[in-house]
């Protein structure tokens, strides 16, 4: 009995590679979207110069699992079908890092936006003259 048990694990975990196997050359067909910036910022925090393909699509898989999950846990939280900036900073109002960083930057786009419009106002006046 013991060797039929250790027979269908040995299965199992035959099925789980094999799985695994599947899911790493459907990966290869799929479009990469962030490739070239998480190359980036993997040499930014120092990787090679050039990071190996794998690591570069692990990573993204976890980026896109991230922004994924993220997302659906926004639209539950607000209207149906619609996703707005409040219900990304509820869904992660718990991670204090990812918080204040949210914040930050929605505040720069908020100066770059006044700054961007000053300007414009600027050239217009420079234009009527």
């Amino acid at each position: 009995m013991d060797l039929t048990d250790d027979a269908d694990d040995q299965g199992k975990k035959a099925s789980k590679s094999d799985t695994h196997l599947e899911s790493t050359e459907s990966g290869s067909k799929r479009k990469r979207l962030f490739n070239k910036e998480l190359r980036c910022m993997m040499y930014g925090f120092g990787d090679e110069a050039t990071a190996y393909t794998e690591s570069v699509d692990m990573l993204e898989e976890m980026v896109i699992e991230f922004i994924s999950d993220t997302t659906l846990k926004a639209l539950n939280v607000g209207k149906k079908g619609k996703i707005h900036v409040e219900d990304i900073i509820y869904v992660i109002r718990n991670d204090p890092k990812k918080y204040a960083r949210v914040k930050d930057l929605l505040t720069l786009n908020e100066e770059l936006k006044k700054a961007r419009k000053a300007f414009d106002d600027r050239q217009m006046l420079s234009i009527d003259q």
